[in-house]
């Protein structure tokens, strides 16, 4: 073995540690859909204010598909989920917290500011959970639950005596219990205290029944009138993020029904037939390739990864950063690590130029986005059918993407163009050109061409570190390199790349903007 060869191995073995870790770790991490779930059930819970027409309420089926059937008991169901998840987390921090306070720290240290930062994630996450069961008690009035909702904010209130709840969460309890008690009663500063600490659909239950308590027409005909403008474009909004896919994969799954039947009828001169016949003439052998996927891994999990935490940016002092902060984090490190590996990939291949036609195409004048926009519908009714056996499979567990739950949050349009960009201009361009354009053509120099596509797609869904991602992205890699190998042009799989996720993030702009 040459020296080359050795390093390539002890590379190797280092960089893919941290994917070893990250993924186990990953079998514990709730998952981002716990969340958008409890967006979607405050969207809901807004819609189902709406009083439509006689006309559209005899439709009840499509709202049924919009709204469910049972609104607040699904939103109960998905707050009660989310306070498990929650204080799954604080008990991990609050372990994390134990472990640094065992140590004799000198302050001003790093640790020290570790130590501080931790705390105060810790704080954030009892907030969260306070906040929960504030919403949750409202939730349980609307299913005329009152002794059940007393006793939740009953049990926020005696937190005051261990400060586990701030002085606004304590005042929100009360000023709820006692609007709802019996006999109900007003507090001082009553309306000031829900609408600073209340938000959406909860908002508005809790000052209409304070209206009511104080008998206030003109007030509460307002509120009504104001609440049912919002519900209306609410409706809108669940049925963008609703129908839209719905329609687009029933699109897809006429595509499918195609494909397969002319695969059927014309074997090698089908669409798909032509995919499993046509190699990429390969001029490297698995060195390269390996070369190539080690610099990937160590540029990303360990190369920038430890610059960052020797300037100061450590995981916990990243949770403290604002939002924008933190969006224009996730682009720099984002943009840094996809030019390193460029310059890895560029210098890996060098000696080989001039190379074949079909390597890293880029043709403009072609039917790239019809391939494009024809993988991204029939990508919907496959990757949606995986990620529903998924579900069933990971049960909330499993990670995700961080950057979901960052994208959950944005509705700065500064926040939400940076993240657009990161995941619809950025991401789709560097993954590509790693995994479709180079990946995957190599892997045909030792396996059929569905095999590199199977291959790379694996490869492609590990890259992101979350379990629960595999299937759903290995699904979506495929489709991705079917359009790729069919095409031959990268356009076209940028394309989809960048629709795929692109409308992820609508849906998560649609289902955050909810939570105002």
């Amino acid at each position: 073995m040459n020296i080359k060869r050795i390093i390539l191995s002890i590379l190797t073995v280092v960089s893919l540690l941290p994917v070893f870790l990250s993924l186990v770790t990953s079998i514990t991490e709730p998952q981002v859909q716990a969340n958008l779930e409890l967006y979607l059930a405050n969207l809901t819970l807004h819609a189902s204010e709406a009083k439509l027409d006689t006309i559209v309420q005899k439709k009840d089926d499509s709202l049924k598909y919009i709204l469910g059937d049972e609104p607040y008991i699904n939103a109960k169901k998905q707050y009660q989920e989310a306070k498990k998840i929650a204080k799954k987390n604080l008990e991990k921090l609050k372990n994390q917290l134990a472990s640094y306070q065992v140590q004799v720290l000198p302050p001003g240290s790093e640790t020290a500011g570790e130590l501080e930062l931790l705390k105060r994630a810790v704080e954030r996450e009892k907030q969260s959970i306070n906040q929960i069961d504030i919403n949750l008690g409202i939730i349980e009035t609307q299913l005329g639950e009152i002794k059940s909702a007393l006793k939740i904010w009953n049990d926020v209130i005696e937190k005051s005596q261990t400060k586990d709840a701030p002085e606004d969460i304590i005042q929100t309890a009360k000023v709820l219990q006692s609007l709802w008690g019996e006999p109900p009663q007003v507090l001082p500063s009553s309306e000031l205290i829900i609408k600073s600490q209340l938000k959406g659909w909860f908002r508005y239950q809790a000052l209409e029944k304070l209206y009511q308590v104080q008998n206030r027409q003109d007030a509460l005909s307002n509120l009504r009138q104001n609440e049912q403008e919002i519900a209306r474009q609410v409706l809108l909004r669940l049925a963008l993020i609703n129908v839209l896919p719905l329609l687009g994969g029933i699109i897809g799954l006429g595509i499918l029904i195609f494909l397969f039947v002319q695969w059927l009828t014309k074997k090698k001169d089908s669409l798909l037939g032509s995919v499993n016949n046509n190699p990429w003439p390969t001029p490297w052998d698995g060195e390269t390739i390996w070369q190539v996927l080690v610099g990937f891994f160590f540029i990303s999990q360990i190369a920038f990864p430890l610059i960052f935490l020797g300037i100061g940016l450590s995981p916990i002092a990243m949770s403290n950063m604002s939002l924008l902060k933190k969006a224009i984090y996730v682009l720099v490190d984002y943009i840094l690590i996809a030019a390193s590996e460029l310059l890895v990939l560029y210098f890996s291949v060098k000696s080989f130029f001039p190379l074949a036609k079909d390597w890293f195409r880029f043709q403009w004048l072609s039917n790239w986005i019809l391939w494009g926009i024809g993988g991204y519908l029939v990508a919907l009714p496959l990757v949606f059918v995986v990620s529903l056996a998924n579900q069933l499979f990971w049960q909330g567990k499993g990670g995700s993407n961080p950057l979901l739950s960052l994208a959950l949050q944005a509705q700065d349009k500064w926040v939400l163009a940076i993240f657009f960009f990161t995941a619809s201009v950025a991401a789709p361009v560097f993954e590509e050109i790693i995994f479709r354009g180079f990946l995957l053509p190599s892997l045909t120099r030792y396996l059929p061409v569905w095999g590199a596509i199977a291959t790379s797609s694996i490869v492609f869904a590990i890259a992101h570190l979350n379990l629960s991602e595999v299937l759903p992205l290995a699904t979506l890699g495929i489709v991705l390199g079917v359009v790729y190998t069919r095409s031959r042009n990268l356009l076209s799989s940028i394309l989809l790349h960048s629709l795929w996720n692109g409308g992820t993030l609508l849906s998560l702009f649609v289902l955050g903007s909810g939570a105002g």
